[in-house]
């Protein structure tokens, strides 16, 4: 895994090495080039090639483009589900229901009476 200034846990590296892997797979699987596959998700070659050895500094929707091209399913149940619209509405509504702002609460115990 290349090094990046930014630290990330090691499953969010695990995670997208294992997403770049599934693109690489998935590209060589339809007997794609780097460069076909790049031109169709309007990203350089090395964008490409930093997305398959699963680089956490590359934008995420590079990822999603490169997933979508493919034909990996994202955020989609075994029925395939060609459209994200009632997953997202379903977030929203419960996203609605939260507080506007998140506060910590304060632990500190006020004892000076």
């Amino acid at each position: 895994m290349p090094s990046s200034s930014r630290a990330y846990s090691r499953l969010a590296e695990q995670a997208v090495l294992l997403f770049g892997k599934q693109i690489e797979l998935a590209r060589k699987s339809r007997g794609m080039s780097e460069r076909e596959l790049a031109e169709r998700i309007g990203i350089a070659r090395s964008t490409l090639q930093r997305i398959e050895k699963g680089v956490p500094g590359v934008e995420i929707g590079s990822y999603f483009e490169a997933a979508t091209v493919l034909g990996i399913p994202l955020f989609i149940d075994e029925a395939h589900t060609t459209t994200l619209m009632p997953k997202i509405e379903n977030t929203l509504s419960l996203i609605a229901l939260m507080p506007k702002r998140a506060r910590r609460k304060d632990k500190s115990v006020k004892d000076d009476f």
